[in-house]
C-alpha cells in the first residue's frame, strides 16, 4: 500500500472522528495514530528504543 493511500486512510479517520465525536476524538485519534505509528517503526526495526535515552552524542548514531 502506498503511501499517499495509507495518508487518505489517516485523514478520513481523523474528519470521521472529527464531525461525529467532537474535537475531543479529533485529537484522540490523532494521539493513538501517533502511537501507532511509533510502534509501527520500533516493529520494522527503524527504531531502537536506545535512539531515545543516549546522552552525549546530540541524535547522530554510533557505529
Amino acid at each position: 500500500m502506498s503511501k499517499a493511500v495509507i495518508g487518505l486512510i489517516v485523514g478520513m479517520a481523523l474528519a470521521y472522528a472529527g464531525y461525529f465525536g467532537g474535537f475531543g476524538a479529533f485529537l484522540l485519534v490523532a494521539a493513538l495514530g501517533a502511537v501507532g505509528f511509533a510502534a509501527g517503526r520500533f516493529l520494522e526495526g527503524d527504531w531502537e528504543l536506545g535512539d531515545f535515552f543516549r546522552r552525549g552524542d546530540h541524535g547522530e548514531r554510533r557505529r
